[in-house]
């Protein structure tokens, strides 16, 4: 008989322990303008790792958990003998047998095989064509759902084209940001971290490499570094202790660090990142990581909008409304795990993570309606909403990116508009860009990586008119905002750089996306690895990645895409 078919699998709470921090904190800050110091307190970190094995190794599941995840027909197709190792004498072949003959999901199911130490997942049978054929959203719920983060084993049966998205839905399951503490009163912070082993039996029996597995290390850190600063309240992350983030990522990777923070940044020109974050004790600021190989021909920069809090301003946000602002950073952290990855797995062109950071605090000092700021491209903002300051920071960095670091691709990512949800929903992203191709490019880049991503309407010509001003360039708010919100507010960025710009931009509005319920997914990290795995030393993130024109206009034929991007093709 199989053991107590139908029993839901316990759930255990997340265990709790202390990471090597990633940087090294002052231990005091003074404001430069109210001459007010203090201490920090420094960042405490729930310890589940994740780690890739290039094979599969025996366990006893009296000993360590295991939870076996798969589409119904792999579950079907695999034979007991193949993962008897994973199980032992306390699953035999019958009970297995049983167990798969049981599974119906609907749209997932799991049965437990022996008490609450090893389970069978199967995930949803169905995949429309604006969804990721791994399924990476299932996986990462039904992860969370039976694991406890202490050691135990994942074991994935998926496609090879699905590991690299299957690997990273794993990593979002386990958040590393936590202040709870033991019924004493004591932090979690100090037990032995657990860890969890993810190993993938491939269809056909296709091998994973020490390489591969190698991908998914690096871009779990991303996912996991980009989630913990999501869900970092601003009381901690803010704009001083993202750029010791971004220092620490600078010396693991060798990139080089540019830091441009308070009133140098009103003396250079950038009106939007100043006039936003001049209000809060921590003052706003322009980094900037460099990478530049040698042989490099292209350059990329990924610029992300960093608002570490958003009241809104004196536009102020509800009591309703404003909870949950800390996350308003989700473009900038995404773009910090994803750079991390993407150096580590030897990018080869020159790519520039552009970090604008500021937080729209309430104050004496801060930007009121009907104030007009000249931005770093020159032209003059009418400021009609002080909440609609996520494009004046962007539109500063973009700028940047193309005058001063000469990029000719430019992706900006934001949480940018609460329309995106209404037009794209819960798990798409929804992205804009001045080119054809490149817009299937992010789509299908989006489904290969379980980083979803839609495009908007991208018409200039109908939109822009929202903005206009009688005494300024430009409003920063639409004047109708039920026309094509959150298209029009990346062309107010798009507009700074010009519609005549003749190189690539990409603007990814990911307001919703970046969490999922109270916690950050990372998004973006897969995402944009995936998109710009032509330039990856990494074969996984070739093989993923679409193949991509930079200088060419010609619409994108899938058949010349990577071998995910044929499999989605011929599907």
């Amino acid at each position: 008989m199989i053991s107590r078919v139908g029993r839901q699998l316990v759930t255990r709470s997340l265990a709790t322990t202390t990471l090597p921090r990633l940087s090294h904190r002052p231990n005091f800050i003074r404001h430069p303008h109210l001459g007010v110091s203090w201490r920090f307190i420094p960042t405490r970190q729930m310890g589940v790792q994740v780690k890739y094995a290039v094979k599969s190794t025996p366990v006893e599941v009296t000993e360590t958990p295991v939870l076996i995840v798969g589409q119904l027909q792999d579950l079907k197709a695999l034979d007991y003998a193949t993962i008897s190792h994973k199980l032992g004498a306390q699953v035999p072949a019958e009970v297995w047998k049983k167990a798969v003959e049981t599974l119906n999901p609907s749209p997932t199911d799991t049965i437990p095989l022996y008490l609450n130490m090893a389970a069978i997942a199967a995930l949803p049978t169905k995949c429309s064509r604006h969804n990721t054929p791994s399924r990476a959203h299932a996986i990462t719920k039904i992860v969370k759902s039976f694991t406890s983060g202490r050691n135990e084993h994942v074991v994935i049966m998926c496609d090879k084209s699905d590991v690299f998205a299957s690997g990273c839905a794993v990593a979002r399951a386990f958040p590393q940001f936590t202040r709870k503490t033991n019924a004493n009163g004591s932090s979690k912070s100090g037990q032995d971290k657990g860890t969890v082993t993810v190993e993938f039996m491939c269809r056909n029996g296709e091998q994973v490499s020490a390489e591969e597995m190698s991908v998914l290390e690096n871009a779990a850190f991303g996912i996991q570094l980009a989630a913990q600063i999501v869900d970092t309240p601003c009381n901690e992350m803010h704009t001083d202790e993202f750029l010791n983030l971004i220092r620490d990522v600078a010396k693991r990777t060798g990139a080089e660090c540019t830091v441009i923070q308070g009133e140098e940044l009103n003396e250079r020109g950038f009106g939007g990142i100043y006039g936003v974050g001049k209000a809060a004790i921590h003052q706003p600021a322009l980094g900037v990581l460099s990478y530049t190989p040698k042989g490099a021909t292209e350059t990329v920069a990924w610029v992300g909008k960093g608002i570490v809090y958003d009241t809104g301003g004196l536009s102020i946000k509800g009591k309703t409304a404003m909870p949950g602002m800390k996350r308003d950073c989700g473009g900038a952290a995404g773009i910090l795990g994803a750079f991390y990855t993407a150096v580590k797995e030897g990018f080869t062109q020159n790519l520039h993570a552009v970090f604008c950071l500021a937080e729209n605090a309430v104050g004496d000092r801060a930007t009121r309606p009907d104030d007009i700021h000249t931005l770093y491209s020159g032209k003059t903002v009418e400021i009609n909403n002080t909440d609609a300051e996520g494009r004046l920071v962007v539109a500063d960095g973009v700028v940047y990116a193309q005058r001063d670091l000469k990029a000719n691709v430019i992706i900006d990512m934001c949480t940018l508009t609460g329309a995106q949800g209404i037009s794209t929903g819960r798990f798409h992203a929804a992205h804009l860009t001045n080119r054809e191709e490149w817009e299937r490019y992010t789509a299908m880049a989006g489904k290969v990586s379980g980083d979803l991503s839609f495009p908007i309407v991208f018409c200039p010509e109908l939109h822009y008119s929202e903005f206009s001003s009688a005494v300024a360039d430009m409003k920063n708010s639409v004047g109708d905002r039920s026309n094509a919100q959150s298209s029009c507010a990346g062309l107010f960025i798009f507009s700074h750089l010009g519609f005549d710009f003749p190189g690539v931009w990409v603007h990814i509005d990911m307001a919703y996306p970046v969490s999922a319920g109270d916690r950050a997914t990372g998004y973006g990290v897969a995402l944009l690895n995936t998109l710009f795995g032509k330039f990856s030393g990494s074969k996984l993130l070739q093989a993923a990645a679409p193949d991509t024109e930079i200088n060419g206009t010609t619409p994108m034929d899938t058949e010349t895409g990577g071998s995910q991007s044929k499999k989605m093709k011929k599907n």
